[in-house]
């Protein structure tokens, strides 16, 4: 339906790399609905004109920060603070019914039955079950529940100091008033579940939907060891981190260099990805063009590290994406 759709939130550029990766795969898994990116305003003029192309909506809105210092410290993650600014999503009244998606989240299939569900639908968290993990969930629009979540922040905060404490004490209801708005983990699997549950993940880890990479690390600055073939750092299964990478450098990387040229790997909204893209590419073993010397895997990513990649070279991205291809096929 045209006044349904996916809605996700880029707050600067490395998480708009995420929110263009997550509309290329819903893109790639034929989604009939629309998809919608709030960015704020450190979001560079390049990376909105990309988010334009995959979107059908995005709009420009003001960063709400919980300012909560003392309950984000307990978290150690004082970045999530600017995530209240997820709230702004209840204020896109014109449409109906809506599917958020945290930009660290990764379409594996069409997943247009979720709204079937009802607001508010989500998994469970792997933290605290009886509590929603707030990286996707179905609501519906609407200034009146916008208006009381921001009350409620005003008036409780946030028990976490992000938004999933404030979503959860408001809606705080989901673990036992009604099992439907229970969504099964496979739309939200947790990258960090499948190490803590591993006998679960092998049995059920092939339904995933949706692949959560939760944690500091994110696929745009994570690669895979190239001697290994597991991830360098983090704890996302390498299969996920491979499938990240592969959206991104087929479908993502052409629309960034349209942007930014031949300095497009130098660029803000893609520097700090040059390593992950470098070590992802030297896990798939690939070539340097006939009759040049082939440097290990090692030496290929200590000069990524310094600053040394061979972009009109081996690690152009028609190479990249050649290899990816023929790894993918």
């Amino acid at each position: 339906m045209a006044d349904q759709a996916f809605v996700t939130l880029a707050t600067n550029d490395n998480y708009a790399m995420g929110a263009m990766v997550l509309g290329q795969s819903l893109r790639r898994h034929k989604t009939s609905k629309k998809l919608a990116a709030l960015i704020g305003p450190h979001v560079s003029e390049p990376c909105q004109s990309v988010l334009r192309r995959i979107f059908d909506e995005v709009r420009l809105v003001d960063l709400l920060d919980s300012k909560d210092a003392a309950h984000l410290a307990l978290m150690q993650r004082p970045d999530l603070g600017v995530t209240f600014t997820k709230l702004h999503c209840w204020t896109l009244t014109h449409y109906s019914k809506c599917v958020f998606m945290d930009a660290d989240t990764l379409v594996l299939s069409n997943i247009d039955e979720l709204f079937d569900r009802e607001e508010l639908s989500a998994a469970p968290d792997p933290g605290w079950p009886d509590c929603f993990n707030s990286g996707v969930f179905v609501f519906r629009p609407s200034v009146e529940t916008y208006d009381k979540l921001l009350q409620y922040c005003t008036e409780h905060g946030s028990f976490d100091g992000g938004d999933q404490g404030v979503l959860n004490g408001f809606f705080s209801n989901w673990a036992t008033a009604d099992i439907s708005k229970h969504l099964p983990f496979i739309y939200n699997l947790s990258s960090i579940a499948i190490y803590t549950y591993l006998p679960a993940f092998k049995r059920y880890g092939s339904n995933a939907k949706v692949v959560h990479f939760l944690g500091k690390t994110k696929p745009w600055s994570q690669g895979l060891d190239a001697k290994t073939k597991e991830q360098s750092s983090g704890s996302t299964h390498p299969s996920f981190l491979l499938d990240w990478w592969a959206v991104y450098s087929t479908s993502v990387v052409p629309m960034l260099k349209e942007q930014y040229g031949d300095q497009a790997f130098h660029s803000e909204c893609v520097e700090q990805a040059a390593e992950g893209l470098a070590s992802a590419a030297a896990a798939l073993h690939l070539s340097p063009p006939p009759l040049q010397p082939q440097p290990s895997s090692e030496e290929r990513k200590q000069k990524w590290e310094q600053g040394q990649a061979d972009y009109m070279g081996t690690d152009s991205f028609d190479n990249i994406k050649r290899k990816l291809d023929t790894f993918l096929k």
